[in-house]
């Protein structure tokens, strides 16, 4: 059997970090086991679908590197097969024509809601209301679900699954373990809506069918769905796929991620906080899945290493510390152009002048070891941009007092006479200069460090010298430097 897994997204909006993580767990366990990973688009919301959430999301997984194998599926260009597996199950006797309007159903649920609001309000019902209440909240059973029963002639109808009378259906999940659900808890869904429209429960089974899909790997939200869908599989006798529900991921206050408070986009991670698609990668597959203790995981490791047996059943929550300590190691590992392109492509990069970038550009072998992504890494390079003249406050002007200035004014010449402007050279004259004027490194260095950065942060003093080159260097030191009376 060859193995094929797909990821569905709904095209409403942005790609989410979860589906992201979904999307990576399919590709993954198709790589490891030899198969295929295919993408649908389940675009039969026409009223919530778009065509730039669909950009979006498939902009999100090529930046993840997770494009799937072939062309997308536009579940909407399917309809009519979708119509073709309703009427079949029609035929079968597991869907029947059900001509109970909407209105009718509305009112049920507006009828049980208002009970519980008054239980809720007065602390109890009477009994013919708590029964009636029972009654409203079970699952929907039409009375034309019996096939004796004639249709009301010109009646519109919806065609709607026939759950069986009695028994329970079990599904064994590779997260969830073995779980058993009465079919008498299960609503009997529509499959075709009045105006002939699939419902997305029917073209979500079709699909995967058609499709070949031997593996569905989602979110635990969907996990009812499994039960509620399995009866159009069984109904037309097709084989069902293996499932494996995922807990979904939580906030770092283990609460459901929100978009107001959380980063909840793929393209967050990416625009505006700058982290590699390696790094998100590693970090997704160990939000719900493990190998060990093992943090930093290759891609090749990754395909190795997995199996649906190491998904969590515990929901995940985001680690803003742990993403930047993956993401920082794969910062230093990337190579150093494509970092620079990186940083180049930000909005605070747009206003630096050709001198400024250029010492960025050669100090990236430098600055990347240090940031834990894109971002951090312009602040680390802030001390290489036209910060003159810099302005000394608290603690950094207490420390170039005047006795200060006059060591900074007396260590000029040596630098000055450096023919080799790198950082071991000036290192070495710097010791030099300490050893010849009997003091430690802690009279010079704080105030040569408060007048070469402004107090941004930076490396140890002498790669910031030679990162700076030498004719800014000098201009920032003469700047503050003032010879002793």
């Amino acid at each position: 059997m060859t193995v094929v897994t797909r990821f569905a997204p709904s095209p409403t909006g942005y790609l989410h970090i979860g589906g992201a993580r979904t999307a990576l767990f399919c590709w993954l366990y198709a790589r490891a086991k030899g198969g295929k990973f295919l993408l649908r688009i389940e675009d039969t919301d026409k009223e919530r679908s778009t065509q730039a959430a669909v950009d979006a999301i498939l902009d999100g997984l090529n930046w993840l590197g997770l494009g799937g194998d072939g062309e997308p599926v536009l579940q909407s260009t399917r309809a009519g097969r979708h119509a073709e597996v309703a009427h079949e199950l029609v035929k079968r006797g597991a869907a029947y024509h059900c001509p109970v309007p909407a209105e009718e159903l509305q009112a049920r649920r507006d009828e049980a809601e208002a009970l519980q609001k008054k239980k809720a309000a007065e602390g109890s019902l009477s009994d013919a209301e708590q029964a009636r209440m029972a009654d409203l909240l079970k699952p929907f059973r039409s009375p034309w679900r019996d096939p004796a029963k004639a249709l009301p002639e010109g009646a519109p109808t919806v065609v709607r699954l026939r759950m069986p009378d009695a028994g329970e259906l079990t599904v064994s999940d590779h997260v969830q373990g073995t779980v058993s659900r009465s079919y008498a808890d299960l609503d009997e869904l529509i499959l075709l809506r009045s105006d002939g429209t699939p419902t997305y429960m029917l073209a979500v089974v079709v699909d995967d069918h058609d499709m070949g899909v031997t593996h569905v790997i989602r979110g635990d939200d969907h996990f009812l769905n499994t039960f509620r869908q399995l009866p159009i599989y069984h109904g037309m006798g097709w084989a069902q796929p293996e499932y494996s529900h995922v807990p979904l991921i939580h906030g770092p206050d283990g609460k459901k991620l929100a978009k107001r408070t959380n980063a909840v986009a793929v393209d967050v991670y990416r625009d505006e906080l700058g982290y590699l698609p390696e790094a998100m990668r590693n970090y997704l597959l160990r939000l719900g899945w493990s190998h060990g203790d093992d943090e930093i995981i290759s891609d090749a490791q990754a395909i190795e290493w997995f199996d649906l047996d190491g998904l969590n059943k515990a929901p995940a929550r985001l680690d803003f510390v742990k993403l930047d300590s993956v993401n920082k190691h794969y910062m230093a590992l990337a190579d150093d152009q494509r970092v620079f392109d990186l940083w180049a492509a930000r909005p605070e990069a747009a206003g630096l002048s050709a001198d400024e970038t250029a010492r960025i550009r050669d100090a990236i072998g430098h600055l990347k070891t240090r940031a834990a992504n894109i971002v951090g890494l312009g602040e680390q390079a802030k001390f290489l941009t036209n910060i003159r003249p810099i302005q000394l406050s608290g603690k950094a002007a207490d420390q170039v007092n005047a006795e200060a200035k006059a060591r900074l004014a007396a260590l000029l010449p040596g630098l000055e006479g450096l023919t080799d402007w790198s950082e071991p050279v000036i290192k070495d004259e710097i010791a030099r200069f300490c050893s010849a004027n009997g003091i430690g490194m802690g009279k010079i260095g704080p105030a040569l460090r408060a007048v070469l950065t402004g107090g941004a942060p930076a490396p140890d003093i002498a790669l910031v010298l030679a990162l700076l080159g030498r004719n800014e260097a000098f201009a920032r030191i003469r700047d503050h430097a003032q010879a002793a009376a």
